[in-house]
């Protein structure tokens, strides 16, 4: 089921966290983090919104990079009820499509909790001093790739590499729900 997410709360504080990578190794946000900002990217591996941008959005990671911009990619789906988003489909899934970034596991789910992640992909674009400054989409591309979409992920967090503030208008990211835990 689609799910939107709210848009950008500026100013919201990036809360830290400490995960384990398909590299095997434990992360923590505050090692992760860019010069220029920080975007941090919940997504899964077998929703459709996500298969469909994952080759731009290693292309965005990649020339944001360049720019100071750091990113990290966090899977908190319940494996159990969706064994496609187990820690070692993530770490296929991120081959497959060339990651160039951490991709992390939050199987407690507490670090989506923490996000107020909605849906896969929700994207959090932070600034050099972790503070949100952008909560949208990628581009226009839904299911389905649209052709030359305008890159609104990658002029926002440009925006923020170059002037520390995010643009005022942003239009929400829509995926798939977070597959929650059972209570």
């Amino acid at each position: 089921m689609a799910a939107l997410p709210p848009l950008c709360d500026f100013g919201w504080k990036a809360p830290s966290f400490s995960l384990p990578g398909v590299d095997g190794k434990i992360h923590a946000l505050e090692n992760l983090r860019g010069p220029k900002g920080t975007l941090i990217a919940f997504i899964c591996n077998h929703c459709p919104y996500v298969k469909t941008i994952a080759g731009r959005l290693v292309r965005d990671a990649a020339e944001l990079q360049a720019l100071g911009v750091a990113t990290v990619a966090i899977c908190a789906n319940d494996a159990i009820s969706h064994p496609e988003d187990s820690f070692d489909k993530m770490k296929d899934f991120a081959k497959q499509h060339g990651f160039t970034f951490p991709y992390l596991h939050d199987e407690s789910q507490a670090v989506a909790r923490a996000y107020d992640a909605v849906c896969t992909p929700d994207f959090f674009g932070f600034n050099g001093n972790l503070e949100l400054q952008y909560r949208g989409r990628l581009n226009e591309s839904k299911t389905v790739l649209v052709p030359n979409a305008r890159r609104d992920l990658f002029e926002a967090m440009t925006l923020v590499a170059e002037t520390g503030k995010g643009p005022r208008e942003q239009i929400s990211s829509m995926g798939c729900s977070i597959k929650w835990k059972s209570a």
